[in-house]
């Protein structure tokens, strides 16, 4: 089988069986739409093992700064006096050059996964209702967005492996 026939079964496959467990036994255990932003990544950062840890601690390293953002706009008392949209930008700017930075790092050097878990967390805490909360990123809880979405992530990560890996096989049957 071609290799691009074998990845549109094996991707289409997995995707409806991510999509069923993410909207239905699992759900709330992981979100698809962060899932899918991961898969897509996997396969850009070369689909392979590498590209699964580059995604993987990456990502998640995106994520624990998006919540350490988040945590501090909610607990440091400077919006009142600033007003929230320059507080938002200073500490979202903090947080960005900790992310460039940190790529100095090799295991933190794929900027581009680590803007993803940022940016992942930050649609889920912006877009769902009731999370945006102290209460909620200091919780131990799936509602928790490090969690929530390190746990997406790594799911994407798997479902694009599992994918390249069958379509890998489909191609040398």
């Amino acid at each position: 089988m071609k290799s691009l026939n074998a990845l549109a079964v094996s991707i289409s496959v997995l995707g409806a069986l991510a999509t069923y467990l993410a909207l239905g036994p699992l759900g709330g255990v992981y979100l698809i739409w962060a899932a899918f932003v991961a898969w897509g990544a996997f396969y850009a950062f070369g689909a392979d093992v590498a590209a699964l840890r580059k995604l993987v601690v990456c990502g998640i390293f995106g994520a624990l700064v998006a919540w350490v953002v988040a945590v501090v706009i909610l607990t440091v008392p400077l919006a009142g006096s600033l007003g929230l949209p320059l507080w938002a930008a200073l500490v979202v700017g903090a947080g960005v050059v900790v992310v460039v930075l940190a790529a100095n790092f090799p295991a933190l050097a794929t900027i581009p996964a680590t803007v993803f878990g940022f940016a992942s967390s930050f649609a889920y805490l912006l877009q769902t209702p009731d999370v945006l909360k102290p209460e909620v990123l200091l919780s131990l809880s799936m509602k928790n967005s490090l969690v929530l979405i390190s746990i997406s992530l790594i799911a994407g990560g798997l479902f694009g492996l599992l994918s390249a890996r069958w379509g890998a096989a489909m191609t040398k049957a």
